[in-house]
Order: structure tokens, then C-alpha cells, then sequence
């Protein structure tokens, strides 16, 4: 499953999605972690140290790189000057799975506690005053594009902030969306913008409530953005300890934010994938951007790269798979105080 996180900035996004990938990987399930933040802080919230071997290359800085290896032998793209964040997979082009390995996995991903950590990476000198962060998300877009991640494998995306993921085809890229959001009017805005923004996309999300610190906190949320609201996360001593770098172990959680975790994860079991909404989105947001800019900029056709009897092999749509009786009552007390 493709998760994304979102939200307003500050709401501790960053934070439940690491929670998440540590506490998928603590079960044993393959995880690919993705820092598409312009505040790239995954890897350390993961428990990277800031030292050579544990911080992830910044993709962004080699889309050259990234498109020659995905165009492989198709030959709708002759060369990676040809293609842009949105050109789609065809026949030749290279498909990455979660577990495998492969040269883009070795070239920019760093091993954090189990989980695979890539990143797009922060604004550089030269960007300042000349460059947008969507420049550097294109490379995230054409890894979605071309990921095929099976049955129990989780890719995990840390999103940049607010509604920012509009401005590119990213946010239909995704099974699940969760918005962290705190329980606060601005908080909530976001929610709103998404909401609005995704209507007509089949976009599917949650909202998870983050520093509760009490039952009214529950209520305004549950007031504000009704049934969307999956869970919420209290206010933590272990989680502030994580974000001050002190050691932190997920046994550290307490009990009622450490089932909130697995009712995220049963969200994310029981989504029903659909591989052919995936595939007619891909293709309809490339031709938007073609339209829009990619044509006039390369200087030709863009949308003839589509072509429209090339199925790649996405996993087909499971059975939901509920982990709700799982939870049970301790899932219900991460909605109390």
C-alpha cells in the first residue's frame, strides 16, 4: 500500500508517519520510507544519525539519472531529456518493487533500523530565488509511477506541508491519505482544503487527531471534520523524547497512542486498492501537465508517450483485510482519554 501523510506544518506529520514505519517494521513488514518534505527530517525522526551512511542522497539532484533508469528500452521515450515528473510507464520501462534490489535503491536509499529511507532532499544555494520544491517532488511522482509494491509492503510518503501536494499530480498517487491534524481552527483548514481540492479524485482518507490532551479536544475534532476522523494521538512524553533525539523505543508509547498506531494500520489493511483508477489518473494527470506546460517546454507531443494497451503489472485489488477485531477495545481507547 502507498501511504501518504499530510497536514499543516507543525502538526507532527513527520512524527506519526515514523511512528508508522517503525511500527511496520517491528512486525516484520517491508517498508519503504519516502521524505518529500521541504523540512527533510524522516530520516532523524526514524532514528538516523546525522552522519555519513545514514543520510539519503538527495534524489531531486539527479532526475537525469532517476529517468534514464525508469525509460529503460521504452521506446515512447528515447531519452530522459523526453520526460517529465508525470510520463508514464510502458513497455520497456523499468517497474521497482519495495523488496528488491535494484541500482536506484542502492544509488539514494539508506537502511534506518529496517526500513528503507530515500529522500528527495532540501533546497540547495543554487535553488534559492530560482527553483520551487515541485521541481525536486518530480522525482517522488515517477517512483509512484513506477512502484508495484505487493501484498504486506508499505511505502511510506512524509508529504510537504498544507495543501501543497495539489500543485502536482502526487496526491492521486496514493492508496491511503492520512492528514494529521491538531485540535485547532487552523488545524482543521486543511482538512477543509483537501476535502475540497480532492473531490472528483477518489482520494482516500483519514484524518488522524495528534496532541490531545483531553475529551474536548476529541469532540471539536469529531465536530469538525465528522466521520473522517479515524483516531487519535495524545500527548507523549516517549514522542517528545523522540523529537528532542533522546532514545526511544516503541515499548516507550503509552498503551492508548501506541493501538492508535495499529488502528492506522488496519485503515491501511482494509483500503480497497484500485489499480485501474491508479492507471487512468496517471495517464489523465500527464495529459493535464503535457497541455499545460511539459509540451511547450520540451518541444513536442508529450501525451504520445501514453499508450493505452500497456497494463503494467500493479497487484491486483485484495480482499480488504480488517484488523479491526484486532484492536478491539484498546483501538476505542485511543479515542478516550
Amino acid at each position: 500500500m502507498k501511504i501518504a501523510f499530510v497536514g499543516k506544518g507543525g502538526s507532527g506529520k513527520t512524527t506519526l508517519s515514523a511512528l508508522l514505519c517503525r511500527h511496520l517494521a517491528s512486525l516484520g513488514r517491508p517498508v519503504l520510507a519516502i521524505d518529500a518534505d521541504i523540512n527533510q527530517h524522516l530520516g532523524a525522526a526514524l532514528g538516523a544519525a546525522d552522519t555519513a551512511g545514514t543520510v539519503a542522497p538527495p534524489m531531486g539532484e539527479h532526475l537525469d539519472e532517476i529517468k534514464d533508469y525508469l525509460r529503460g528500452s521504452n521506446p515512447r521515450i528515447p531519452s530522459a531529456a523526453l520526460m517529465v515528473k508525470t510520463t508514464p510507464p510502458g513497455p520497456g520501462s523499468r517497474l521497482l518493487s519495495v523488496t528488491e534490489s535494484n541500482p536506484l535503491w542502492e544509488r539514494f536509499g539508506v537502511d534506518v533500523n529496517g526500513i528503507r529511507l530515500l529522500a528527495t532532499g532540501a533546497f540547495t544555494e543554487s535553488d534559492l530565488g530560482v527553483a520551487c520544491f515541485h521541481s525536486k517532488l518530480g522525482a517522488v511522482e515517477l517512483l509512484l509511477n513506477h512502484l508495484t509494491d505487493g501484498a504486506d509492503e508499505y511505502v511510506v510518503v512524509d508529504m510537504t506541508a498544507g495543501a501543497d501536494a495539489f500543485a502536482s499530480g502526487l496526491f492521486t498517487r496514493f492508496d491511503h491519505t492520512f492528514l494529521v491534524s491538531e485540535p485547532t481552527r487552523k488545524g482543521v483548514a486543511v482538512h477543509r482544503q483537501y476535502r475540497e481540492y480532492a473531490t472528483g479524485f477518489d482520494v482516500t482518507m483519514s484524518v488522524l487527531g495528534n496532541k490531545i490532551t483531553d475529551a474536548a479536544d476529541i469532540t471539536f475534532l469529531r465536530d469538525q471534520v465528522g466521520d473522517d476522523l479515524r483516531v487519535c494521538f495524545h500527548q507523549s512524553a516517549p514522542v517528545r523524547a523522540l523529537e528532542q533525539g533522546r532514545p526511544f523505543h516503541l515499548d516507550d508509547l503509552e498503551p492508548a497512542n501506541r493501538a492508535a498506531l495499529t488502528e492506522v494500520q488496519a485503515a491501511v489493511d482494509a483500503t480497497v486498492r484500485d489499480p485501474h483508477r491508479f492507471l487512468t489518473q496517471m495517464h489523465e494527470i500527464h495529459r493535464r501537465n503535457a497541455r499545460a506546460w511539459a509540451n511547450d517546454t520540451i518541444g513536442t507531443d508529450l501525451t504520445t508517450q501514453i499508450d493505452p494497451d500497456h497494463q503494467p503489472p500493479y497487484p491486483p485489488a485484495p480482499t480488504p483485510r480488517s484488523a479491526a477485531a484486532a484492536v478491539g477495545a484498546a483501538s476505542q481507547a485511543a479515542l478516550t482519554v
